[in-house]
């Protein structure tokens, strides 16, 4: 039986929740460097979760979730899920616009979308990831970790922090 192939999406991965605030987001540049590239001087497919772990990393930044904060409350979060949608290619020594918008979600998870545009705003991709929190053992945590509540609650009072 054949199967419709999935559409590509630009971007609202994740419905909006009644009530929530506007997703976190922050905006970064970053070069495509020599070892980024396949033989065609085109960025790796596989180097688009590298671009989007920059982001992930000024998020935790701009809400105190960064890797120190982790290791400091014992808890870990790894990605269970990692998706991307190519447009357009994105080229060696080009440089690109890495936008990435965390997503308001009650669980006890981290739901980030992405974008990677070009100098003239091109759409090059867009992804997102999903992350659950598990303690030091490895067990899931079945509620949100104090560092998450602590960021919702500056995101709810409309604090915005800087990312460090």
């Amino acid at each position: 039986m054949n199967q419709p192939m999935p559409r590509r999406q630009k971007g609202n991965y994740f419905p909006a929740e009644e009530g929530a605030p506007a997703p976190l987001v922050v905006s970064l540049k970053q070069r495509i460097h020599f070892s980024d590239v396949d033989p065609m001087g085109i960025l790796w497919h596989g180097r688009y979760a590298k671009l989007f772990e920059k982001a992930n990393e000024a998020l935790g930044q701009l809400c105190d979730m960064t890797y120190a904060d982790y290791y400091r409350d014992k808890i870990k979060s790894p990605i269970v899920q990692l998706h991307v949608d190519y447009f357009s290619p994105a080229k060696l020594s080009q440089e690109v616009t890495i936008i990435g918008k965390f997503i308001w979600c009650d669980g006890a998870r981290l739901n980030i979308e992405y974008e990677v545009r070009s100098e003239d705003h091109r759409l090059i991709a867009t992804g997102y990831t999903v992350q659950m929190f598990v303690d030091e053992e490895g067990i899931p945590l079945m509620a949100s970790p104090a560092m998450l509540d602590r960021c919702r609650a500056r995101w709810a009072a409309g604090e915005r922090g800087e990312a460090r």
